[in-house]
């Protein structure tokens, strides 16, 4: 009789509790996206060249609000800005005295931080695996996207536990880009200043 009635209210237990979504960092990823309204963050980024040697480095501050905000200040070795805001990409580079302007749908291969904006269904537009744990303690996720003409072979997102890491875009020029994020605040309250993009004075500007 105790076995039956120990079984019994084990069966009750199963039912009446809610299924737990499987941990994964493909869920994780889904997770963060999901709550994820704004963020600052230092970004250590390296460019590889075609034999896979780092080639560059570059260091700045991102700074990302959703929907389909978001904002890179490369601060060295050399002045870059790029502003997403209002359906519209910025491109600015300050030796050049150049900017370039393109259609937010247009743009995903030169940044892939509009996956973060909200503004892309990743699960409509990659296909999503799990590329395991690397040396640099990260879980990495692979986006290979569906559509062949997209520009890149693929975006690799990597998570610290529940929070973003890093992103590494390679295109299909054979051009390799790692990004590592460090100090970030999740969720901060962000001056909209900071997504409005005004060209200084004398620049040339081209608008695709």
């Amino acid at each position: 009789m105790l076995l039956k009635i120990i079984s019994t209210l084990v069966f009750l237990i199963a039912i009446a509790s809610p299924a737990r979504a499987e941990d994964t960092p493909i869920t994780r990823l889904k997770s963060f996206l999901a709550s994820s309204a704004s963020l600052a963050a230092d970004f250590k980024q390296i460019s590889f060249d075609k034999s896979g040697r780092p080639a560059q480095n570059s260091f700045g501050k991102f700074y990302l609000s959703r929907p389909g905000k978001f904002r890179w200040n490369y601060q060295r070795p050399f002045v870059q800005e790029i502003v997403s805001n209002a359906g519209k990409v910025w491109f600015y580079d300050a030796d050049l005295e150049q900017v370039t302007v393109k259609q937010l749908d247009d743009s995903l291969g030169s940044t892939p931080a509009l996956l973060l904006t909200g503004e892309v269904d990743i699960e409509e537009k990659f296909i999503l695996k799990e590329q395991g744990k690397e040396d640099d303690g990260m879980n990495w996720v692979k986006l290979s996207p569906k559509n062949e003409e997209s520009g890149f072979k693929y975006i690799l997102i990597g998570l610290n536990g529940n929070q973003l890491g890093g992103m590494e875009l390679s295109d299909n020029f054979g051009q390799l880009t790692r990004i590592y994020f460090s100090n970030i605040q999740l969720n901060p309250k962000l001056d909209e200043a900071l997504f409005n993009f005004k060209a200084p004075k004398g620049v040339d500007v081209f608008e695709n």
